[in-house]
């Protein structure tokens, strides 16, 4: 289990991290999400064990980071982070030994990973003779290749076609079934809420919305109406807690300030003939998150 507990680093008179405190059990996948500048770097360094000049704690099984510690931890850094003059093989190699895998197990390990990515011909070529996709996946490798206790993953569907996501997908959550701890970041929230059970968004640093997702999106206050039927959009428009109404296909989506005036929407849209589906929906986290950080920087 990883534990960050009132971490606070500061730059001079900047607080990157306020504060902060979150929990990763195994087998459980993380979110760690926040816009650029939020602190979200700045927590993965103290996490690996590059910061060590902050306030708190931060520890894995309850033993603070060290190098003995930092080898059980996989990292895909957003940028790329390869040495493009170096082939597959001999990247991989120097990742292994860094983490400290014998290194007549390494290439046994790369071979097998090369194959589950379907990339076993690029084994011997450089790393910039290969596409963008190929070489996050040779990323993703170097990541995984320590078969980490933790593994930190930023933006790791960039660069990547439909079907390579859903590839990524897999091993990611096979990963998680064999009980790696996963933080997961994204700006793609579709994907955070695909993959986590719990979640923090940071703003300037500081904890903004925490705790499980279900939890998150069942006490937010604003809902979503769904109905199919023949209403008159501009009028309905008129009742009071609606904030906007789309038509999306055969749906019009009713955005509401607040479930308390479910009730009386619905007595609206009951006076009307042909109503053939009527639903609340909780907001997609897209939507919360839009809302929350949107909130706090105004």
């Amino acid at each position: 289990m990883l534990k960050v507990e009132n971490v606070t680093k500061k730059y001079g008179n900047l607080v990157a991290v306020d504060n902060l405190s979150f929990e990763v059990n195994d087998g459980e996948i993380f979110g760690l999400l926040g816009l650029n500048g939020a602190g979200k770097t700045t927590t993965f360094r103290m996490i690996l064990g590059l910061l060590d000049d902050y306030t708190g704690n931060i520890t894995i099984d309850g033993k603070h980071i060290d190098y003995t510690i930092s080898d059980k931890i996989g990292f895909l850094t957003e940028e790329r982070s390869l040495l493009t003059k170096m082939t597959v093989l001999e990247q991989i190699k120097y990742y292994g030994v860094l983490k400290s895998i014998p290194e007549n197990k390494i290439e046994e390990k790369l071979d097998y990973w090369l194959d589950r990515f379907g990339i076993s011909e690029y084994k011997n070529k450089k790393i910039k003779e290969l596409s963008k996709g190929n070489q996050q996946k040779v990323q993703f490798i170097s990541a995984i290749i320590n078969e980490p206790k933790l593994l930190i993953l930023d933006e790791p569907f960039s660069g990547l076609d439909p079907l390579n996501v859903e590839l990524f997908k897999k091993i990611i959550i096979e990963l998680k079934k064999k009980g790696t701890s996963i933080i997961f970041s994204s700006h793609r929230m579709e994907h955070v809420e695909l993959f986590c059970e719990k979640l923090v968004v940071l703003v300037k640093g500081k904890s903004v919305l925490q705790g499980k997702l279900s939890t998150i999106k069942r006490n937010y206050k604003k809902k979503n109406l769904v109905v199919i039927g023949d209403i008159d959009p501009d009028k309905i428009k008129e009742c009071d807690g609606i904030e906007k109404i789309d038509k999306v296909g055969k749906e019009y989506i009713i955005s509401i300030s607040d479930e308390s005036y479910i009730n009386s929407i619905f007595k609206a849209i009951a006076k009307y003939d042909n109503i053939y589906k009527f639903s609340v929906e909780d907001p997609s986290l897209n939507e919360i998150f839009i809302n929350t950080v949107g909130e706090k920087y105004e």
